[in-house]
């Protein structure tokens, strides 16, 4: 049987495609690794602060570390509002663990 042209465009494709997925894993497995000892780091300073009786969020260093990745995300080419949003999600859980090792 013969295979029409997009068959073998598709073919043609598929090495590079799959190089570039094995990519995206390897970055993907990257991030997690990195948050786990992102998340250690905040476990730590949550019991800090819930043993000096200090509060769980911070405004003003949120606010700090909001402006300063947006920096880095424009320096870096990547879009300023998703690292924002990235980033305050990452503050929420960890506002929210530190909420819960005070409570203990």
């Amino acid at each position: 049987m013969v295979q029409t042209v997009e068959q073998d465009e598709v073919s043609a494709v598929l090495p590079e495609l799959q190089r570039l997925r094995d990519s995206i894993d390897n970055i993907d497995a990257a991030l997690v690794h990195m948050l786990a000892e992102r998340f250690k780091c905040t476990q730590a300073v949550g019991a800090l602060k819930a043993r000096h009786k200090l509060p769980p969020a911070d405004p003003a260093r949120e606010a700090e570390q909001i402006r300063r990745l947006r920096g880095l995300a424009e320096s870096a080419k990547l879009d300023p509002e998703f690292a924002e949003k990235f980033l305050n999600f990452i503050i929420g859980e960890v506002i929210r663990h530190h909420r819960a090792i005070a409570a203990r």
